[in-house]
């Protein structure tokens, strides 16, 4: 079984480092934006004995999930939309941008997280999402590793039911 997840979120939120953290566990401080798309794949063998294969497309970063190339988005069976928890405007669009992913992709498993937990409370990021109404998976470290490994087996459970 193999299904493709799409990291989205705008610049510099760590979209890449939570990739790597994933795949390699690993964590770099040099910061490279990404241009265009990484893809890249890990293999999972689920509790049942069946194997998944999740292919997972890094997108660079955008102001708004709008202005990215629908080809990207298409096929996709999991997203995870990544905001930085130390920069708010990362985060204050973001029943916006929940909504036309709901809108648009209404099949397609969402997860949304606040990343860089490692650097800063997310008390305040968390308080203006319940406010907001924004359905949040939780909020990880890519530096750390913290809930990384959590968030995509969380993910591969949902495919494998």
């Amino acid at each position: 079984m193999t299904k493709k997840i799409v990291l989205m979120g705008q610049f510099g939120v760590g979209k890449t480092s939570i990739a790597r953290r994933y795949l390699l566990d690993i964590f770099e401080t040099d910061y490279m934006p990404t241009l265009g798309v990484q893809i890249k794949k890990k293999i999972i063998e689920m509790p049942s004995g069946n194997v998944l294969s999740m292919i997972i497309w890094d997108l660079e970063g955008f102001s708004s999930i709008k202005k990215s190339r629908a080809s990207y988005l298409l096929g996709a069976n999991g997203f995870v939309y990544v905001f930085d928890i130390t920069r708010p405007f990362t985060y204050h669009h973001l029943n916006e941008e929940y909504t036309f992913i709901r809108n648009k992709y209404p099949q397609v498993n969402l997860r949304i997280v606040g990343n860089k937990k490692d650097l800063a409370d997310s008390a305040e990021a968390a308080l203006f999402l319940k406010e907001n109404e924004v359905p949040i998976h939780g909020f990880v470290s890519a530096k750390s590793g913290e809930g990384i490994q959590e968030l995509f087996s969380d993910l591969a459970n949902k495919f494998g039911e």
